[in-house]
């Protein structure tokens, strides 16, 4: 991996240079080191430290001794995004311009504005190591990926999003990574996620570009807003609404957009699908609800989770068959048979003791696949 490092081995930037112009927007970000650092993107998770982490942060400053290094990205147009430390780096600008008490190992529980001028020029000329990390996308994603071990790590899209900064980014941000936003205001019923920890806009992500997240992020870095991306969100959410009106909680959760890319040229009927699902949530044969929509656009009865015959059964019913499978006549120890159904669930079939038969892997698999 070639990373280039700029300089030495690793810069010293003090406590004063990076809480030069430290700006906390919220949800908006937060920058500092004179708006130069982007210590959190826009809509990123919020400071997650707990108080205990911070104190032992400032107290290590305090007392002089060294913290682990960070690291920063620099990009194209001679800014940073912070890669690794961020929770440190956003407690010790905490402390330094909120008013913020820490108790030190005196006894004493001092903010920032309550020390002697000494002990505030110690803090603002304490030197941080900062790794300055610069290379390809690809390289500076590996990278990000090596560090990211430890600490309050990042998910992949948090990784992502670390990697694919641009006016596309920024603007898709602004729809689905905003608590109370455009995009969880829309999908709240249908698309499970925390906004601001990049799930919703992964979610999106990986239906629009059919899995490959990383390539579609590359493609679309550079544009200059993320309009493709919103409105194929809103297709998929009215898609759903229209063929299946009823909501149901169920329906949340699901790969809508997935099923949205395979299906949304199907003929499809609203009424005769709901008429469908009544029947099938009332269906004691069928085990997952929750499948019933995946089953009515895909036929696949594995969504459903079909009732199992039980071991009782299954003991019984190889008793009664003397261990002999009824198509190939030959005979088997129990372990190398399966129940199964004599008439199927799909044409009406039950799971009870009448409907079972012991059948060998070999013709099980061969009934199955036709």
């Amino acid at each position: 991996m070639n990373i280039k490092l700029s300089g030495k081995d690793y810069d010293k930037i003090t406590i004063r240079d990076l809480v030069n112009g430290y700006e906390d927007n919220g949800e908006g970000g937060v920058i500092g080191y004179g708006g130069k650092l982007d210590i959190r993107p826009a809509y990123q998770r919020e400071f997650i430290y707990g108080e205990k982490d911070r104190d032992a942060v400032i107290r290590t400053v305090r007392s002089g001794f060294p913290l682990n290094t960070m690291y920063w990205a620099k990009d194209d147009d001679g800014h940073f995004e912070l890669m690794d430390g961020q929770q440190r780096t956003v407690s010790i600008c905490q402390y330094v311009t909120d008013i913020i008490p820490i108790k030190f190992d005196d006894g004493h529980e001092l903010a920032f504005n309550n020390l002697t001028s000494d002990q505030q020029q110690q803090i603002l000329d304490y030197e941080l190591s900062i790794y300055i990390c610069e290379g390809t996308p690809s390289e500076k994603l590996a990278w990000f990926r090596t560090i990211n071990i430890a600490g309050k790590p990042l998910n992949d899209q948090e990784l992502l999003n670390a990697m694919h900064t641009g006016p596309w980014l920024s603007d898709a941000k602004r729809w689905f990574s905003k608590t109370g936003g455009a995009a969880a205001k829309l999908g709240d019923r249908y698309v499970s996620g925390i906004p601001n920890r990049q799930e919703i806009l992964e979610r999106t992500l990986k239906w629009i570009s059919h899995g490959n997240i990383e390539n579609y992020m590359a493609t679309h870095q550079a544009d200059e807003n993320a309009a493709e991306l919103w409105q194929y969100f809103q297709e998929v959410i009215a898609w759903v609404e229209r063929i299946f009106p009823n909501y149901r909680p169920i329906m949340k959760g699901l790969e809508w957009g997935a099923l949205y890319n395979a299906h949304k040229n199907d003929t499809l009927n609203a009424a005769d699908l709901e008429k469908r699902i009544v029947e099938l949530i009332a269906d004691d044969e069928v085990n997952s609800k929750k499948g019933i929509y995946e089953y009515l656009l895909t036929g696949d009865e594995r969504t459903l989770s079909l009732r199992t015959f039980d071991e009782k059964t299954r003991v019984m019913k190889y008793e009664e068959q003397a261990g002999v499978c009824p198509v190939c006549e030959q005979h088997f120890d129990i372990g190398e048979m399966e129940a199964d159904h004599i008439t199927p669930w799909s044409q009406g079939g039950k799971t009870e003791y009448t409907n079972c038969q012991m059948l060998c892997r070999d013709d099980n698999r061969r009934k199955s696949s036709k």
